[in-house]
């Protein structure tokens, strides 16, 4: 690289609000619920942070389409203008929210490298608030109806399906856990699943069973969705005969699996078979200085709510660890 594209890349830096001439109390990797909280209580403990976010910020909750559970709302706020409301607090105490993409964690000296799209950074601790994405749904017009009847969280959004017909698609623990769910507020839940045998505990197939809002749909898969501005119809296939059956549903809930975003911090830290970063109740990671929140991590309940409680966890347990390294 040359004198002047050195320069260059250090003028993108500053445009970004990024300084590659400090190292920061706290790098928090990623914008959602959880980072933004940790944003919010690292910067009113005096800490020196930067926010670095790839996409958009706010997180994954800015795509639902309303939120009916978080405290203080008691009429319910739609997921973009909960999100926009995180991002409005946090930057009234931080000044480095930006979006810019972090394409590698490294620890060298007691001290955190983290390269991003224009320059590297240093920091004494990471938080890593990168979440995690559902499988979608394979149906041409998942983006389409995403929000608008496709979810994948009943926990999130079973409530505005009161006395309506869905689908649950999946056949593990999560999605008959959904059916479950989703049966004390719907008139009818079908259960989509492309075998004929359930992967799931035997205990939640007895109750699955044994429940008579729930119909199963064996041996298919979902094709396509259908509807004017919001899901009215699931276009089944029997994976066997190919013969085609049209479910007319008011929402379906995908559960055939999530993919966590930990890419960055594999080769660094402990994961869980299916890529979960192992946290304890501090929120540490296996390794010293480097904490993980939200869906990113194998927590049991993956809300916004505790995302949020997460973030502020580690903040204090990165506090904690940066005021050791100084004794």
């Amino acid at each position: 690289m040359s004198e002047g594209d050195v320069g260059a890349a250090v003028d993108t830096a500053e445009q970004q609000g990024l300084r590659t001439d400090i190292v920061y109390d706290v790098a928090i990797v990623g914008a959602g619920p959880g980072g933004l909280t940790a944003a919010i209580y690292a910067a009113r403990a005096r800490l020196e942070t930067i926010v670095l976010e790839k996409l958009s910020i706010g997180g994954l909750i800015t795509t639902s389409d309303w939120v009916d559970n978080f405290p203080g709302f008691p009429e319910g706020i739609s997921g973009e203008e909960l999100g926009e409301r995180f991002r409005k607090h946090a930057e009234r105490f931080v000044g480095h929210i930006t979006l810019n993409a972090v394409t590698s964690i490294r620890k060298q000296n007691g001290r955190y490298y983290l390269g991003t799209d224009t320059g590297e950074i240093q920091a004494t601790s990471v938080i890593l608030s990168t979440g995690s994405e559902p499988v979608k749904l394979p149906v041409p017009q998942e983006e389409q109806f995403r929000g608008k009847g496709i979810s994948y969280c009943a926990t999130c959004d079973a409530a505005f399906f009161k006395n309506k017909v869905v689908a649950v698609v999946g056949g593990g623990d999560a999605a008959l856990h959904e059916a479950l769910y989703l049966s004390k507020f719907a008139t009818k839940v079908f259960l989509v699943h492309r075998r004929v045998e359930f992967r799931a505990a035997h205990i939640l197939q007895e109750q699955v069973l044994a429940n008579p809002r729930i119909e199963l749909k064996l041996d298919c898969i979902p094709v396509d969705v259908l509807g004017d501005r919001r899901v009215e119809e699931l276009v089944i296939e029997d994976v066997r005969t190919h013969r085609r059956e049209t479910l007319h549903v008011n929402g379906i809930f995908g559960s055939i699996g999530e993919k966590p975003n930990s890419e960055l911090v594999r080769d660094l830290v402990e994961l869980t078979d299916k890529g979960l970063v192992k946290v304890n109740a501090n929120k540490e990671t296996s390794l010293k200085g480097l904490f993980a929140v939200g869906d990113v991590t194998d927590t049991p309940l993956k809300q916004v709510i505790t995302a949020c409680a997460d973030g502020a966890i580690a903040v204090i347990s990165a506090e904690q660890y940066i005021r050791n390294l100084k004794r």
